[in-house]
């Protein structure tokens, strides 16, 4: 959580990790960069990003004014990942913002879409 981020951090971080050895079965200490976490990352940080474009490629016309104009909203726990909404913003070209919140912004706009039975009606297709 203190290393990963979705792009380099202004200050590189290192931090000391132990556990065991998988080779030796004995305890030991690495060293661990937020580079080589960021290159760990690199592979999902590129499939949020392609489905956000996704998603972006498959919005009503009608709804691509809002989008332009009001952003992206990153909710859930990948919102915490450090600078992800900076790489979005590069990547897209449009505003991002971080939830309040991240963490219950999904439950709680779940909680309010099963509240409002005509837009779920409508989200639906029915």
């Amino acid at each position: 959580m203190e290393l990963g981020s979705a792009a380099p951090l202004p200050e590189g971080k290192i931090t000391e990790v132990k556990g065991r050895h998988v080779r030796e079965g004995k305890p030991a200490t690495v060293h661990l960069t937020d580079g080589e976490v960021r290159e760990a990352l690199a592979e999902p940080v590129r499939a949020i990003i392609q489905a956000v474009r996704t998603a972006l490629e498959q919005i009503p016309p009608e709804l691509s004014a809002d989008v332009c104009d009001r952003g992206i909203v990153l909710s859930g726990g990948g919102a915490l990942l450090q600078r992800l909404d900076e790489r979005l913003r590069r990547e897209t070209g449009l505003p991002v913002q971080v939830a309040e919140d991240p963490l219950s912004a999904v439950v709680l706009g779940a909680g309010k879409m099963l509240s409002d039975f005509a837009l779920l009606r409508k989200i639906s297709g029915e």
